[in-house]
């Protein structure tokens, strides 16, 4: 579990994120939703340490990450994946390589293991197949999975993902989706994913966090948002026609 307590940024006379407390769940899709510039991406970033709150607190289970050493955060960055927007795979590198990379980084396992553990992961993500092939030989969504299969490689504990499902067709965002809800319940990890998209919302959002403008406006689940009285909320989500359209059908049948 990662807790929120009252987490400010500034960058300069610009006040981004003001004030949020929130807790990320173990064993949950954490979504963190909002417009652009809203401060989400800001956000995750003080999460995992790229940026430093100007005040206020992150606890991993318990751990207060700001007021850490440099020492004690890697440790905590050990027990972190990341699934970045581009997938941000080697192209130097085969599949197998890439999911191997954090194993030769982070651990003290023989090669014999790291490979084992690697095609392991790649089985997780049904891409066993693939592991010869280069990043630049295999489909956007096939990426995607090569980097849930590098970012789990670790057994970690918590689990940050910035819009997994930027440029893939919808089929595929199901896929991806579905893979990574999964991969929480298995392993019981706290999964934070930053996203626009409202697929991933409506289908794998357990616990869903909206900012608006720097701050919490509101947090509840998926199936709390067809009927939900926050109208900046509603205004965001139901943006097309269509959308607003299947809302008021909702509603009317509600009454």
């Amino acid at each position: 579990m990662i807790e929120i307590q009252n987490l400010c940024k500034s960058f300069g006379e610009k006040d981004v994120l003001k004030d949020i407390t929130t807790t990320f769940e173990n064993g949950k899709t954490n979504l963190i939703i909002g417009q652009s510039g809203s401060g989400k991406t800001v956000l995750m970033k003080n999460l995992v340490g790229l940026l430093d709150p100007t005040s206020g607190h992150v606890l991993y289970d318990g751990r207060d990450f700001v007021s850490m050493t440099k020492k004690e955060k890697i440790t905590i960055r050990r027990e972190m994946g990341m699934i970045f927007q581009s997938a941000a795979l080697f192209d130097s590198q085969t599949v197998l390589e890439n999911v191997m990379f954090p194993l030769d980084m982070f651990s003290n396992m023989t090669l014999r293991d790291r490979i084992k553990r690697a095609r392991t992961c790649l089985d997780r993500v049904n891409l066993v197949d693939a592991e010869e092939k280069f990043p630049g030989e295999i489909s956007g969504g096939m990426q995607k999975r090569v980097a849930i299969a590098r970012a789990i490689a670790l057994n970690p504990q918590y689990l940050f993902c910035d819009e997994p499902n930027s440029g893939l067709d919808p089929k595929t965002s199901l896929v991806i989706d579905e893979l990574l809800h999964s991969i929480t319940k298995e392993y019981n990890i706290t999964t934070i994913i930053n996203t626009h998209d409202m697929n991933s919302v409506m289908g794998i959002g357990e616990n869903i966090i909206f900012i608006y403008e720097g701050h919490k406006e509101w947090q509840g689940q998926s199936k709390d948002i067809m009927g939900t009285t926050n109208q900046k909320l509603a205004d965001f989500i139901f943006a097309s026609d269509l959308l607003k359209k299947m809302r008021n059908t909702y509603m009317e049948k509600m009454k």
